[in-house]
């Protein structure tokens, strides 16, 4: 299984917590598989402290229990996972950049191959940039220098340039009630278009 980045990570935890706030029954590999060899031992010395606790100091109340710091198992569970959620918070930003300079290191190494290649097959130098560009294309990667992919061809501008020139001459022929209707309608589809976004 790969290795969860410290997003995915947090927002497992988040729906872990949230389940044991709820009451929800988690098996313990279910937790044991979100925290780290350090966090698993703080979960085990935990459960084993309240063994011990509860072996030696008896209670017969809740407000006796809740003196003697006992806890359930499902809030050492909590609390463990809260604390995890912590730290995996406080390296979130460590890991961001991670994964940036991951995906850096991918694109060089993809592009400066298939360059490479392309070169020693006797290509010139455009043809070997496009095409090392083009394999950046299909790893789903931003292109060297900065070259967009124009995905509309000459025909499609003009059409939309002859649409947006007919759309303006209707505008202006409308009359004052159906500019009125017409900015009602396009207000409700950008409204609907903001609710849809969130």
């Amino acid at each position: 299984m790969p290795k969860l980045n410290a997003k995915q990570l947090m927002e497992r935890l988040e729906r872990r917590i949230h389940q044991l706030e709820l009451g929800e029954e988690i098996a313990a590999k279910d937790i044991k598989v979100l925290l780290n060899a350090e966090q698993q031992q703080q979960l085990v010395d935990a459960l084993a402290a309240q063994v011990e606790l509860k072996k030696n100091k008896r209670a017969r109340t809740d407000a006796e229990k809740q003196a003697l710091g006992w806890k359930s198992i499902r809030e050492v569970r909590l609390d463990v996972l809260r604390a995890a959620l912590n730290a995996a918070n406080d390296g979130l930003l460590a890991d961001y950049e991670r994964r940036l300079k991951e995906k850096e290191v991918r694109q060089a190494n993809i592009y400066l191959s298939e360059y490479f290649a392309a070169r020693a097959d006797g290509k010139e130098q455009y043809v070997t940039q496009g095409a090392a560009n083009n394999a950046l294309t299909r790893a789903a990667l931003p292109r060297v220098a900065e070259q967009g992919v124009n995905s509309m061809s000459q025909r499609d501008r003009e059409v939309f340039a002859v649409e947006a020139q007919l759309k303006e001459r209707i505008r202006s022929e409308m009359t004052a009630e159906e500019l009125e209707q017409l900015d009602m309608l396009e207000g409700m589809e950008r409204r609907e278009k903001g609710l849809k976004g969130t």
